[in-house]
């Protein structure tokens, strides 16, 4: 009973990422494109998130700062941390993106206001909350609406998505990995 219980948890992601792949590769690509803007713009990417989205906001900026899966320079990138609206205010600049990882559970909003009051693009990966979220954003800015409601697929597509940004932006930067 227990060992189909566990079976059925990855069967659920995998058929999640699967229906997933062709329904976000456009937005993905898009917000790609945001984040590699902002880099070769001389900008930043603040990266923010609540609860377990916070610990995801981390490692997107770890990869952009140190590595993804090859070397290459440091891309301009930091991980907001318990007040990212004043941290936005303080840090924020034109030009910049602020990557919101949104778990459906806190108020985006205040911190999506104070990243248009910098003028910043934003790129909001949202499951449940993305139709609230999606009414706050400006034309510019990119909204990955992840077909999840449970917390935990969320986060697994968040994760994976965040992968994608990695793997495009450094494709984008350094083109294709030899085998």
């Amino acid at each position: 009973m227990l060992e189909q219980r566990i079976q059925q948890q990855f069967f659920e992601s995998a058929d999640l990422q699967y229906q997933s792949a062709e329904l976000l590769s456009r937005t993905v690509a898009d917000a790609a494109q945001a984040l590699l803007g902002a880099i070769t713009g001389g900008g930043k990417v603040l990266a923010a998130g609540h609860g377990a989205s916070q610990a995801l906001a981390q490692m997107l900026a770890q990869h952009f700062v140190t590595r993804f899966e090859r070397d290459r320079p440091p891309l301009a990138a930091l991980a907001l941390g318990a007040q990212p609206g004043a941290q936005v205010l303080a840090l924020g600049l034109p030009g910049d993106v602020l990557l919101l990882l949104d778990d459906g559970e806190s108020d985006s909003a205040p911190l999506i206001s104070a990243a248009q009051g910098k003028d910043m693009t934003l790129v909001v990966l949202a499951g449940r909350s993305a139709a609230v979220v999606g009414e706050l954003l400006a034309e510019s800015d990119v909204l990955i609406k992840l077909p999840a409601e449970r917390p935990a697929r969320v986060t697994e597509l968040q994760l994976l998505v965040l992968h994608c940004l990695c793997d495009a932006v450094d494709f984008q930067l350094m083109g294709e990995q030899e085998p």
